[in-house]
């Protein structure tokens, strides 16, 4: 039995966050859920994923972002509470239905997960998504700790029930991927049947239509800032005249800070846990009983700037500051000694941080760029496209995926990159701009993704590129999550059907199709050499499954190679391709067996057939 359906309130657990979360939504009883995956989110979905195979809610990878919200709305819609999780950039993708769902509502409960990423850990930019809760004009809910995570998901799914409208639960990196113990709580069980009642004159938004339903949205944030009022995760910590508002992780480095600094009867915190719409009049009574407030938000000025408006409506002419250039950034995270110092620095006290310990006489710690897995297809096919267009002027739009890392030296194989699905649609724009040889790089689960309009596109205005589309079998970037391409018989799971990359793109009318296996690498470069000289729109279909991936289903057959004598230190194989596996000891290339999987790629590209496989390795 999964771990998360334990049946025994009161227990206590050491959960990762993003456990807390999916057994928050499991005691709520979640009917449905759905997402597409994205760090730092994925392990929610993947312990609902794993659960709903043992128990009775419905659970779905989805096409993308926007699918899966428009999934979990009319599930909602039903009269079932649904559960919807993305990436802070996944938002954005489900934006058009997001934001006219914010009138329609719901009738069971629906709470739609947002996980942020400040310092960008695993992700394009750092955008603060509390402004989507302000744009649509929805609740917005976010936690300061795991335990409370999980409390906080059948808060939000209470409160969307009691509102009729959907509610944001913003986590952050920290919280998704902290540990910490948490108490098992009653298991609501699902209402897995829903019933649809029609109702076109407020579930059709035609604008007469939604000129109404917008009134009632207004009355609805209004009804929400009047509970967030009385929230009980909007709450005042401490006494004092100084004051200190803050959100999120940053509560309990506030707390910490004034602690340390022995400031707990001289300052109080307010920690804003029901973020959107915020407590206007518990933050004005807040303002009026400080001298001065300092706010503390990773991200954007979001709490700052209505802050600063709810002071000025009340005429108070005290200090508040946050983001400030001797203060806190809008960029990255926040960490422990930086709040305190900043603090300090605020309410003029003294602080002498932590001694930052010698390490002159410590060897200074070796470079490790994120790099392709060992074995790879994805560097084999990299190095297949690059031999085969030398001597053209290229462009490599790239998209988001493990693949993304080929932009790095020294396969260099990256110019340009917005977004998921992104490679398909710029190389359009690249191919009617300019004269140079377009060849664009996509992954199985991006191409379905938002791949396809892309081509659908470039087919239909007749576009001169190639795109190569890399096939490893899996959603690998994320953790191996399934997608409309992926063999589910292999997980052992049945009732799926599986989509062809290739009849897709056949039936989307692309006039030069290819298909090549990456690790046959004279044939393959002869076969895409022949798809670049095509003039129009050219597919290249890369097969080969994710390494990683076979390793976890243990179909990977390990035939570590070896450097033999042969070698004349061309170094062709480290230049050329960087696999990790390579070693360089004193000036010679040797691999190491442990990493080495036995993809034989450099073994085709040395000069001097030196890369032979290891005998009687274990």
């Amino acid at each position: 039995m999964h771990k998360l359906l334990t049946n025994q309130p009161g227990e206590k657990m050491l959960l990762l966050g993003n456990e807390a979360i999916a057994r928050g939504a499991f005691e709520a009883g979640v009917a449905v859920a759905s997402t597409y995956p994205g760090t730092p989110s994925s392990e929610i979905s993947l312990n609902l994923f794993q659960m709903s195979h043992e128990s009775d809610f419905y659970f779905e990878y989805s096409t993308n972002e926007k699918v899966s919200l428009e999934v979990a709305a009319a599930a909602a819609n039903s009269g079932v509470r649904s559960f919807c999780m993305m990436k802070h950039v996944g938002m954005n993708v489900a934006a058009d239905a997001f934001m006219t769902l914010a009138y329609l509502g719901v009738k069971g409960g629906m709470v739609i997960l947002s996980a942020d990423d400040p310092f960008m850990f695993s992700s394009q930019n750092e955008q603060d998504n509390r402004y989507y809760g302000k744009f649509a004009g929805l609740p917005l809910v976010e936690p300061s700790s795991v335990a409370e995570a999980k409390e906080m998901v059948k808060y939000a799914f209470e409160l969307s029930e009691k509102l009729q409208e959907p509610v944001i639960f913003r986590t952050t990196t920290r919280i998704n991927h902290s540990n910490g113990i948490v108490e098992l709580g009653p298991i609501t069980p699902p209402q897995t049947q829903g019933y649809f009642k029609k109702d076109p004159m407020n579930l059709v938004p035609v604008p007469a239509v939604a000129r109404n339903l917008h009134v009632k949205l207004l009355k609805n944030l209004k009804l929400a800032e009047e509970i967030a009022a009385q929230s009980e995760y909007n709450f005042i910590d401490g006494d004092g005249e100084l004051g200190i508002i803050c959100n999120g992780v940053s509560y309990g480095y506030a707390k910490d800070a004034l602690k340390e600094l022995k400031l707990e009867n001289k300052a109080k915190i307010l920690r804003i846990g029901f973020s959107n719409p915020l407590p206007a009049s518990l933050i004005k009574d807040f303002l009026k009983g400080c001298t001065k407030v300092l706010i503390i938000e990773e991200g954007e000025p979001f709490m700052e700037e209505a802050v600063k408006s709810f002071a000025f409506e009340e005429k108070l002419g005290l200090t508040i500051k946050g983001k400030d250039e001797t203060l806190f950034s809008r960029l990255y995270e926040f960490d422990p000694v930086m709040v305190t110092k900043n603090i300090a620095s605020f309410l003029d006290v003294a602080y002498t941080p932590p001694e930052v310990p010698d390490l002159s006489d410590v060897p200074e710690i070796p470079q490790r760029p994120p790099n392709l897995c060992a074995g790879c297809s994805h560097r084999a096919t990299f190095y297949i496209v690059k031999q085969a267009a030398k001597g053209m002027d290229t462009i490599y739009p790239t998209d988001i995926g493990c693949y993304t890392l080929g932009f790095l030296p020294p396969l260099s194989m990256g110019d340009f990159l917005v977004c998921m699905g992104a490679s398909a649609g710029a190389s359009c724009g690249f191919s009617a701009a300019t004269d140079q040889k377009v060849i664009a790089f996509i992954g199985d689960s991006t191409f379905f993704h938002s791949g396809i309009a892309g081509l659908v596109n470039a087919v239909f205005n007749n576009h001169n590129l190639t795109l190569v589309i890399l096939d490893n079998g899996t959603t690998a970037m994320t953790g191996h999550q399934p997608n409309p391409g992926v063999e589910m018989e292999k997980l052992g799971l049945e009732g799926y059907n599986r989509i062809s990359i290739k009849a897709v793109v056949e039936a989307l009318g692309v006039p030069k199709i290819t298909v090549i296996k990456p690790f046959k690498v004279r044939k393959s470069i002869k076969a895409v050499k022949e798809a670049l000289d095509f003039k129009g729109v050219s597919v290249i279909i890369s097969e080969e499954i994710c390494t990683l991936y076979a390793k976890g289903l243990k179909t990977l057959k390990v035939r570590p190679f070896h450097i033999t004598d042969k070698c004349k230190n061309h170094k062709n194989c480290i230049n050329e391709l960087a696999c990790p596996a390579f070693i360089l000891e004193n000036d010679r290339v040797r691999i190491d067996p442990d990493l080495c999987v036995g993809c034989a790629v450099c073994a085709q590209i040395c000069p001097e057939n030196a890369i032979l496989p290891l005998k009687n390795h274990e």
